[in-house]
């Protein structure tokens, strides 16, 4: 695709922006192998419009296009991610699509497009059951587990067509954790919207929390210092590390290795203390703000030497996750996507790149810190547990030594500056530790008019469904612990 002529978004990301061209554009990108990141809607006095945004070689070309009719064409034909996409926007703005999946999504009745103009609109529960699709035949039964779990977890609906303990079919139902988080940004002024951002997701507060930086200084047009970035970075592989430690400790304990559970949990916890003595808070929340940090640290030793033992011990305890024969019988060939599927499916993240899907904005797309870092990316033809598993700890190695690089070549400077009186738009794209964090953002004279926040777990959820197909019931938890998807990320 040409880019020629496009606008770049102001800002440190490779961001372009066009409008027009809806199916076109979106043939094209698909034809080049980029991929679909996320759809969303928006209104002003002109009218109705969506927009998408799509990832190339030469970065993201996000596209802007008013709807015409009433609706607007289905893109889950080229982009098969995109149908949930579609449905939400209809949830949130009652702008429809041409798709044939008509179904609510976020959406359970107790509310009506609630991102229209004019405000929140009542809705009376349909007394109907949601659609799922059923399996039919000779000894086939459906498992109906949650949406509460027998668990300190998030809800979500999953259906199960079975015949004996083989799993025929998954169908989720998801939206039970809307807390209209969009809704919530309009209106709010940048420096409130800095801590709404960082409360998303609750894993993954420095990713959220740098987007939205990101979005707002792309707007307001300034460059934070190269402390600031430096220490952003350091921030973001300390958020990766931490919560990698916690999956593979949840991933032996699935798998009936408790040992895991207890080891990688005290090392976690160890890394969270020291989050706090440092940044002042154990998940570094509301750490990064628009224009820089809100806090610094003055002696780097001490967490080189954490980088140096936590490395230590996660060698140590690779070893045994790899020589134990009961953890390997669970993971090997359990909830594999090939990399064909995973392809066509948009899988994103440390997932896709586990089943050979090689994108990592730190690589692919690299601005500062990462494009002085020489990032090594993890990747995995497996497309199993194994390869997931796998993939986490070749991360955690990686971000370890980023850490003690930015901390090595920190410089002297100010870690913040005054953002100015700003209107315009933003967007900030960010390679959490799921997957690519885009936000995306619309701001007239401080106030925040429109934003729209897009976690990974949209294109993951999905291939979750897939991923389970002809496994066993009991491996259900250990699949899905080895995606480990955001309920909160996604309903918002």
């Amino acid at each position: 695709m040409d880019f020629e002529g496009m606008e770049r978004i102001r800002g440190i990301a490779p961001i372009w922006k066009a409008e027009g061209d809806w199916l076109e554009r979106a043939e094209s990108c698909r034809d080049e192998g980029g991929r679909l990141v996320s759809l969303w809607g928006s209104e002003t006095e002109e009218g109705a419009f969506v927009h998408a945004a799509y990832v190339l070689s030469k970065g993201m070309l996000i596209v802007k296009h008013r709807v015409e009719g009433g609706s607007y064409p289905d893109l889950s034909g080229i982009f098969p991610c995109a149908s949930r996409m579609q449905r939400s926007i209809f949830d949130m703005h009652g702008i429809d699509h041409q798709g044939r999946d008509k179904r609510p999504w976020l959406c359970h009745g107790f509310w009506k497009f609630p991102l229209r103009k004019g405000g929140l609109q009542g809705a009376t529960p349909s007394s109907e059951d949601y659609p799922f699709v059923r399996v039919e035949g000779e000894g086939v039964h459906e498992i109906a587990v949650g949406p509460v779990h027998a668990g300190i977890i998030e809800p979500g609906h999953f259906r199960f067509q079975v015949v004996g303990e083989k799993l025929l079919r998954l169908e989720e139902r998801l939206g039970y954790k809307h807390k209209g988080i969009e809704k919530a940004f309009e209106g709010m002024t940048i420096p409130e919207g800095a801590r709404l951002a960082a409360r998303i997701s609750g894993d993954s507060t420095v990713a959220y929390s740098w987007a939205y930086a990101m979005a707002v200084e792309a707007a307001c047009g300034i460059t934070v210092s190269s402390r600031a970035g430096l220490l952003r970075g350091i921030a973001l592989e300390r958020e990766r590390v931490a919560n990698h430690l916690a999956d593979l400790g949840a991933l032996g304990n699935d798998a009936g290795f408790s040992f895991g559970l207890a080891q990688f949990s005290v090392i976690r916890e160890d890394m969270l203390r020291i989050n706090k003595s440092v940044f002042g808070h154990r998940l570094m929340m509301d750490l990064v703000v628009p224009g820089g940090m809100s806090g610094d640290f003055e002696e780097g030793g001490k967490m080189i030497e954490e980088t140096n033992i936590i490395e230590s011990k996660v060698r140590d305890l690779r070893e045994i996750y790899m020589d134990h024969t009961g953890l390997q019988d669970r993971f090997l060939t359990t909830g594999k996507v090939e990399p064909a599927l995973a392809a066509a499916l948009g899988l994103t993240g440390l997932a896709g790149r586990a089943s050979r899907n090689a994108a990592d904005i730190r690589v692919d797309h690299a601005y500062f810190p990462y494009d002085m870092l020489d990032v090594s990316m993890a990747t995995h033809y497996g497309g199993d547990v194994a390869a997931r598993v796998s993939v986490r700890f070749d991360e955690i190695f990686e971000s370890l030594r980023l850490i003690r690089m930015m901390i090595e070549r920190l410089p002297e400077g100010e870690i913040m500056q005054n953002l100015p009186a700003c209107s315009g738009f933003g967007a900030g794209w960010v390679e959490g530790f799921r997957g690519e964090v885009l936000l995306a953002l619309e701001i007239e004279n401080g106030v925040i008019r429109r934003a729209h926040p897009h976690d990974p777990s949209w294109q993951n959820w999905p291939v979750l469904e897939f991923a389970v197909t002809g496994n066993i019931v009991p491996d259900f938890p250990l699949i899905n612990k080895s995606f480990n998807l955001s309920y909160s990320g996604h309903d918002l």
